[in-house]
């Protein structure tokens, strides 16, 4: 399970894509506003619906626990019927786990990874507080049947600010893989690659090539494709020779790809999900054979 079945998932659909849910007010079909009266209401029925256009499309759906938690009272268990959904159609469910500032707050979130009400195979957090974000996670995943995602790099703008920064000879988000490797250099699966997995940006060529080159059993998940600065070229430096050991999340390139089709209304949306999910695989293909 876990990273084997996303790696099954991959062979099969010859996609590594990852469809990511998060989306702000602004960039929701308008239609689903109209017809839902509010956000808490239209954005679960916009991720019901994609979870069925994309099934057996793409290999894997992302949530955010925050998100959910912040539309009110109905919004967690929404969260938790959608993450039954998706795994009932075939999907390999990543869950961005809460925002984690304690050691406390890990331990919590810890137990969303293994909670049957939260049904998900991984989960994504940051280890900006150091180790004690990681370790919580490490039991679940040594058990066999969970992953964990952790931010080496982030693709917001503002991120190397900090996590480009020297440290003694080697960058803050260098110091963060090393913890990645440390903790998961004996949990491996079958297919050669960790359950503790790296995340990095589409739009930090060095950091993607590095991660590749130094940690050979380090499984990547590629983040910032909705960026201007990602792209499948740079996406294609975080897999191996035989098109494998990453993924690529994307977001609003696929879930709002109908606002940059010419003619189009929110109505196609799902439509045009699928044409973008299709024409995203073609162009990586360009740089990746999927074996």
């Amino acid at each position: 399970m876990s990273i084997d079945f996303l790696h099954e998932k991959i062979r099969k659909l010859k996609n590594p894509l990852i469809l990511d849910l998060s989306i702000t007010e602004e960039l929701l079909p308008p239609h689903l506003m109209e017809q839902e009266g509010s956000f808490a209401k239209a954005y679960p029925r916009f991720c019901s619906e994609l979870l069925e256009a994309l099934s057996g499309v793409v290999p894997g759906v992302r949530f955010s626990f925050d998100t959910f938690a912040l539309l009110g009272a109905d919004g967690l268990p929404q969260l938790k019927s959608l993450l039954k959904r998706a795994g009932e159609l075939g999907f390999y469910t990543l869950l961005d786990g809460p925002q984690i500032l304690s050691p406390w707050a890990a331990d919590r979130a810890a137990l969303l990874l293994t909670d049957d009400e939260y049904p998900t195979q991984g989960m994504l957090i940051s280890p900006y507080i150091g180790s004690d974000a990681i370790r919580p996670f490490v039991p679940a995943c040594a058990k066999g049947d969970k992953d964990l995602f952790i931010v080496v790099r982030s693709a917001n703008k503002s991120a190397s600010e900090l996590q480009d920064l020297l440290t003694g000879k080697r960058l803050v988000q260098g110091a963060a893989a090393e913890l990645v490797n440390r903790f998961g250099e004996s949990i491996f699966t079958r297919c050669n690659y960790s359950r503790i997995c790296a995340v990095s940006s589409a739009g930090s060529v060095d950091s993607l090539r590095n991660l590749r080159t130094q940690y050979k059993h380090m499984f990547i998940l590629v983040d910032g494709l909705d960026y201007p600065s990602g792209n499948m070229k740079n996406c294609s430096l975080a897999f191996d020779r035989y098109g494998y050991g990453a993924a690529i999340s994307a977001g609003p390139t696929l879930t709002a790809a109908w606002r940059d089709a010419e003619g189009a209304t929110s109505e196609n949306y799902i439509d045009h999900a699928l044409l973008a999910a299709e024409r995203l695989k073609k162009n990586l293909q360009r740089y990746v054979t999927i074996l």
